[in-house]
């Protein structure tokens, strides 16, 4: 028994010595994390060539066909993600009852929705793709196979809080 307990000591002395000597900086509570990462007009055009690519090398893997841009859901996601701006808060529902059905046929859309992803967040778009990756119900709506279309847009405030939106439809 004293045996056993010697070792459990030094097991943790042993792990004590392995944490860092300093704690990374803390970023003060009057500046959110990312708030200095402005999406410039540069990046504007490049964000839904860069995101279109990514999922589709992800669709790719698993021998789904790709997805193509969509300007009509790319209009129903950025009207969605000014909306959520506005409401502060993450949903699905616009400030005026409506569905990602709804958005996308006032935007003219009249395929079918397969999915929406929403969020609020500092993260850029690749951050925020991984994200959605990560959890099952984001990552089906993007890796469906039925999906053709796609659209992306985000909104972002002064303070740098983006609002991201994707919709898929087919």
């Amino acid at each position: 028994m004293q045996n056993y307990k010697a070792i459990a000591c030094a097991s943790l002395v042993a792990l004590a010595a392995c944490q860092p000597r300093s704690l990374p900086p803390v970023v003060p509570a009057t500046q959110p994390t990312g708030a200095g990462n402005q999406i410039g007009a540069a990046e504007t055009d490049q964000i839904p060539v860069r995101v279109l690519q990514q999922i589709n090398m992800l669709r790719a893997n698993i021998a789904v066909p790709p997805l193509v841009l969509n300007p009509q859901l790319s209009a129903a996601a950025m009207a969605h993600s000014r909306d959520m701006s506005a409401q502060n808060r993450a949903w699905h529902w616009g400030s005026d009852g409506s569905s990602p059905l709804d958005r996308a046929r006032r935007a003219g859309y009249f395929g079918t929705i397969i999915g929406e992803n929403i969020s609020e967040t500092y993260e850029n778009d690749i951050e925020t793709l991984n994200a959605w990756m990560a959890t099952r119900d984001t990552r089906d709506v993007i890796m469906d196979p039925a999906a053709t279309n796609l659209g992306i847009a985000w909104y972002q405030e002064p303070s740098g809080k983006l609002w991201w939106t994707l919709l898929t439809g087919s």
